[in-house]
């Protein structure tokens, strides 16, 4: 089977607006709901930039900002797991995915630049 990062950062992605969809829309949770939409969806993007850059630099920086956002997802899920305590597990599974792909992208960026 071949492995498609950019299909597993875009289906992380749409896992994350179905799950935003599930939480209540309160005064705390919807600023937090939406960062977190705004970061998890951003990493997918950037590493299809990345895979279009061109130069080396170019393809560095963009997977540098993919794993910026997807640790910054992991900052989000979080807060919402501390906002709203029924969603801790559910938001476990979700940050331990950004987690590896802040990991994978931590090694492309380290091998790019070797």
């Amino acid at each position: 089977m071949k492995y498609d990062l950019e299909e597993r950062t875009a289906k992380f992605g749409e896992n994350i607006i179905r799950f935003c969809k599930t939480i209540p829309n309160n005064q705390i949770t919807r600023p937090l709901i939406l960062q977190l939409i705004r970061s998890a969806t951003s990493i997918g993007a950037n590493y299809m930039e990345a895979n279009q850059a061109s130069s080396k630099r170019d393809f560095r920086n963009k997977i540098k900002i993919a794993q910026k956002e997807s640790n910054e997802t992991k900052h989000w899920l979080r807060m919402i797991s501390s906002a709203e305590n029924t969603y801790k597990k559910h938001c476990g599974v979700l940050w331990k995915e950004a987690h590896e792909l802040t990991l994978i992208f931590a090694k492309i960026s380290k091998v790019s630049s070797d």
